[in-house]
């Protein structure tokens, strides 16, 4: 019997997480029952009783498995980390305790895997939100994918259903902050997506503020994108081009009119020190996301650190850490 593997991430859900887990169970009970389930909550720290409901709920089920981490690593890192925990044959990479992506979905996933595809993925076609967060998504998102060597299709989250060769050949992908949604796709393999409405939230408010956001949508573009960089390159030239024009302009009104309008040259150092000094922080700034990124991925600590993991019997112990490089063969030192 196959395994499918459920990852989902939980920071103070203590409204959600048991329609989560009863919406999975009876999934694999009415539609899925020849899988073998496994359900892994991933705890980011909760301040709350999300802990404590689901150890009574894996008291009773030992399918349910839990991941508790010592601190709050971010809606990311604690995704991942669980996925990595996860020993099915096929693994859903994320499923949210508030079911926005909805678990009803799974057997579909499931089907379209036993068909043989490596990557099954959901794409929100349509948003349960406000305009302005629809559109800002929506101009992240083509961003993105148009300026990455990977091409994904618009509207694609970590909402996937991956093969075990995929989930292994992330594995050994060193990467301290890693982004699974184009992760996936950069491991290869054949892909279909399903079309999917992102539905609102019903109880408790979203732990993913708008400056996790931010953080989460800047480790995409510098991940897998060079449109940061591209972008300073093609505005340092537009700059330059622009400061030559008005520097001509400049010239000739000065010739024109001299001493009608301000001494001499007054008014382009004003405005050349206040614009060039903006761009120069501006580009500073893009530079140093991209240190950060280096300065996270040369550390090579462990994506999580752990407090205790519940139903894992003989892997209970077992820590995710950044695998190492490769050892160099023979044929590498010659």
């Amino acid at each position: 019997m196959k395994t499918i593997s459920i990852v989902t991430p939980c920071y103070n859900e203590e409204l959600n997480i048991a329609d989560c887990y009863q919406a999975v169970r009876d999934l694999f009970t009415d539609h899925l029952s020849g899988y073998r389930r496994q359900h892994i909550f991933c705890d980011n720290a909760s301040t709350d009783r999300t802990v404590e409901i689901l150890k009574s709920i894996a008291e009773t089920d030992p399918d349910v498995r839990i991941i508790v981490n010592s601190r709050n690593f971010g809606p990311l890192r604690n995704t991942y980390n669980g996925a990595m925990a996860a020993t099915g044959d096929g693994v859903l990479l994320f499923l949210p305790a508030d079911m926005q992506d909805p678990p009803e979905l799974i057997p579909e996933f499931v089907h379209l895997w036993e068909q043989g595809y490596d990557i099954v993925y959901g794409i929100r076609t349509t948003r349960e939100e406000g305009r302005i967060m629809r559109t800002v998504r929506d101009i992240y998102y083509r961003i993105l994918t148009n300026f990455s060597e990977i091409k994904v299709p618009p509207g694609v989250g970590d909402f996937q259903l991956v093969d075990r060769r995929v989930v292994e050949s992330m594995r050994r992908i060193r990467d301290g902050y890693p982004f699974m949604r184009m992760m996936t796709f950069e491991c290869g393999g054949r892909a279909v997506g399903v079309p999917y409405t992102w539905r609102a939230r019903k109880k408790g408010l979203s732990k993913n503020r708008i400056s996790s956001l931010i953080d989460q949508g800047l480790n995409g573009l510098v991940s897998f994108t060079t449109a940061p960089l591209r972008f300073c390159l093609f505005i340092g030239f537009a700059i330059a081009a622009l400061s030559l024009a008005y520097a001509i302009v400049n010239f000739i009104i000065g010739l024109v009119r001299y001493q009608e309008l301000t001494e001499p040259g007054i008014m382009t150092l004003i405005i050349a020190l206040f614009f060039f000094g903006g761009v120069q922080l501006f580009f500073l700034g893009v530079i140093g996301e991209y240190v950060i990124g280096i300065y996270s991925q040369v550390r090579e600590k462990p994506v999580v650190f752990e407090r205790e993991r519940i139903n894992f019997g003989a892997d209970r112990n077992l820590a995710l850490t950044i695998p190492s490089a490769p050892e160099p063969t023979a044929t590498d030192r010659s």
